[in-house]
């Protein structure tokens, strides 16, 4: 069977439980979300596993093992953001579904229970929450999110209710860590990392904390025709000298992002020197001590250019997510799995935030990352080959194989 194709025809069968052609949106517990379930349910059916769906929306498929075994999980999102492709999120749940009918077609049997979690909402894109379903099994679930609204002012409780969930048990999911071995996301790289080396598969060491920050620098305005040039006190042009010696000293930084995404200027008016400027420094690093150092860098930056521009200057955080670092052991053996089938498979970061943030909480983790064309996601152009996806469904399967070995 050529279970890469396999995946490519499944994943464009459930990209049609879509609002609408352009790409694919699906949101959480829509008629959208619920067709797509219909799609899974028989999937995991067909993977020989056993399925519900949890008091969150989550659909679980599970593999028993012996009695008494402890159960390794493999998950990801079905939402998507709107207009986004067919593999963001899904693939994961497509890829790990193939992993184990894979091994169910050569009659090999895991010493442990093995479950495929389809998360309903990880991109946030409805309500201003996100990752509810991996927080109620990791037991960090806060019960005040399901009184937060959509824009049609549905609360995510009614919501959850009405898609068959149970708001009032989300939070009686806790997972007991002690019966959990582990958790395997497998997702598009969304990046162009693996496409530069040529790799179909990438082994993930850890999802990158993140930090926001406002950044504001305040001169003075005046007539654009009239105030002489070596007495401006020019906001916009001490934010571009910023926002300059932001991104050059990130290139200088190993595994870290940086990114002024949002600017505002006061007049705004096209004959007026700018008064204030505000602007968004967002920080990204692998590791939390390299994304302290590097704000603290970003604020005698500034201080340093209003001191330089005599404007003055403020920095302050408004967000902040502590990094995760995938487990060192399933590293090792996604790795060895990997790298038998491909082997200039790469070790790299997540920039991006995934499942597997929250169900850190509960477990040791492991990513896999699979090549895209062009490093593109969340748009319709996103694409996996075929070849690819095999590849990876390969890799899961001998991994899950490695730890059985490993488990006995």
């Amino acid at each position: 069977m050529n279970w890469g194709q396999c995946a490519q025809n499944r994943l464009s069968e459930i990209a049609a439980c879509s609002v609408d052609a352009t790409g694919v949106t699906r949101f959480p517990f829509t008629p959208q979300h619920a067709a797509a379930l219909d799609v899974i349910r028989l999937w995991m059916s067909q993977a020989g596993l056993q399925i519900h769906m949890d008091a969150a929306g989550t659909l679980v498929g599970r593999k028993e093992g012996p009695k008494g075994a402890p159960s390794f999980l493999i998950g990801s999102h079905q939402d998507s953001v709107r207009n986004g492709g067919k593999y963001d999120g899904i693939m994961g749940v497509v890829l790990g579904c193939l992993a184990l009918e894979k091994l169910m077609s050569d009659g090999v049997a895991l010493p442990f229970s093995v479950e495929i979690l389809a998360f309903a909402d990880e991109e946030g894109v409805r309500f201003p929450t996100a990752l509810m379903g991996p927080r109620a099994l990791a037991g960090t679930f806060d019960p005040a999110i399901l009184d937060m609204m959509d824009k049609d002012g549905v609360s995510l409780r009614t919501a959850l209710a009405r898609f068959g969930g149970d708001p009032d048990c989300v939070a009686s999911l806790a997972r007991d860590p002690a019966k959990t071995l582990g958790y395997l996301e497998v997702h598009i790289e969304q990046g162009p990392v693996l496409e530069a080396k040529d790799s179909a598969l990438g082994v993930v060491t850890g999802i990158c904390g993140i930090e926001r920050n406002t950044v504001t620098f305040t001169g003075d305005t005046g007539h654009a025709g009239t105030v002489p040039m070596d007495s401006r006190r020019d906001a916009l042009v001490a934010a571009s000298d910023f926002i300059s010696a932001i991104h050059d000293a990130a290139k200088q930084a190993t595994d870290l992002r940086a990114t002024v995404g949002a600017l505002s200027l006061h007049p705004n008016v096209v004959n007026a020197i700018p008064r204030a400027v505000e602007l968004t420094l967002e920080i990204r690093a692998l590791s939390d001590a390299v994304r302290d150092d590097f704000a603290r860098l970003a604020r005698s930056l500034g201080e340093a250019t209003s001191e330089d521009r005599h404007v003055g200057f403020s920095m302050q955080r408004t967000y902040e997510q502590s990094a995760v670092p995938c487990n060192d052991d399933l590293i090792d053996t996604l790795s060895t799995a990997a790298g038998a089938i491909c082997p200039a498979a790469p070790h790299l970061p997540s920039g991006a935030t995934h499942d597997a943030s929250a169900m850190a909480d509960l477990c040791p983790i492991s990513m896999l990352f699979v090549r895209c064309k062009d490093g593109v996601s969340h748009k319709p152009e996103e694409f996996a080959t075929s070849d690819d996806m095999d590849a990876a469904i390969q890799a899961i399967a001998d991994f899950l194989k490695a730890l059985n070995a490993n488990f006995r």
